[in-house]
Parts: C-alpha cells; structure tokens; sequence
C-alpha cells in the first residue's frame, strides 16, 4: 500500500518556485460597474507535497487582486505577496482566452519589458518609493512593480537608494 502524501507543517511560498506546483485558472463570471468590467477567475495552485492554495482573484481596468485565499498549510504575509507575483502570469492568460467572453484586456504583468540596471536603478528605485509614499500606498510593492524584483530583492534595491542618498535613512539617529 502507497505511503499516504504527507502535507507540511507551513507552506512556504519563498522556499519553492512556480515550477513546482501545478497552477489552474477557471473563468468564474464578469461584473460591469460604473462603465468598466471586471472578470472573477477561480485559481488553484497544488503542490505534490500536498500542500495547496485556492484563491479567488478579480482582474479589471485598475489591475490584478485577490479577494480571498485559502491555504493549506496556511501563507505568511510574505508569501501570501509572493502568490501574488506567482499568479499574474496565469491569470493574464486565462483572461487572454476569456476575452472573448468580455473579460478585460488590462493585465498586468509580474516582470517590466526593461528592467533597470547599473546607476539609473537608485534614482527609478528613489523615485517610485517616495511616488508610493505620497500616494499612500505600498512603498515596498511599488518598487517590486517597477523592478520586477522579489520583496527581499525590492528591498535590497531601497537599501542601495537610501546608501546612495537618494532615500532617508530607515532609522534616524538620536
């Protein structure tokens, strides 16, 4: 008799890659509010291990969200931003095959077409956290955005704008 799938103890997004786990997207329904449509897609990420993840995610004209997650084991709020990062890539292509059937076609995408690189990464970095930041939204996230980088990665960049200058220290000296 096989030895039953044993499912682990945390499911850790950041120690895995998209790779491992199996990814399906189904076209749930459309919504039309106020002149624009968003499209709901059921999406479920399975891992062999056993562990899983089943989200609801809605994509319209302001972009991509997840309005519920499920996990088994349970996500840590740093993984629970990487799922998000992991799911844009399917959900772009299941809108792409259900834009026949109304869904928009704003999606937006995990990696930018031209990443920055050499001096010109601390001053976009500088910029797009202090642009967050006055906006009031998430400084961190908008640097991933604009980079394409992981969280960690996001945050390795702000700490090379704030050495550079071009962002204020975290912590200011007494």
């Amino acid at each position: 008799m096989p030895e039953p799938t044993r499912v682990p103890r945390s499911l850790r997004l950041c120690d895995r890659c998209p790779q491992d786990g199996e990814v399906t997207v189904r076209h749930a329904w459309n919504v039309r509010a106020d002149g624009s449509l968003a499209s709901w897609f059921d999406v479920r990420l399975v891992f062999a291990d056993g562990a899983s993840v089943e989200a609801l995610a809605v994509v319209s004209p302001e972009g991509v969200g997840l309005e519920d997650v499920r996990a088994r084991p349970a996500l840590g709020l740093d993984d629970l931003a990487l799922l998000g990062e992991w799911l844009e890539n399917p959900l772009a292509e299941a809108c792409g095959a259900a834009r026949a059937d109304g869904a928009p076609a704003a999606v937006r995408h995990a990696r930018p077409a031209v990443r920055p690189s050499g001096a010109e990464t601390p001053p976009m970095v500088a910029r797009e956290y202090r642009t967050a930041q006055e906006r009031g939204a998430d400084p961190v996230l908008a640097v991933m955005r604009a980079t394409g980088e992981s969280r960690r990665g996001a945050l390795r960049l702000i700490g090379r704008a704030r050495d550079a200058g071009l962002l204020t220290p975290r912590h200011l000296r007494r």
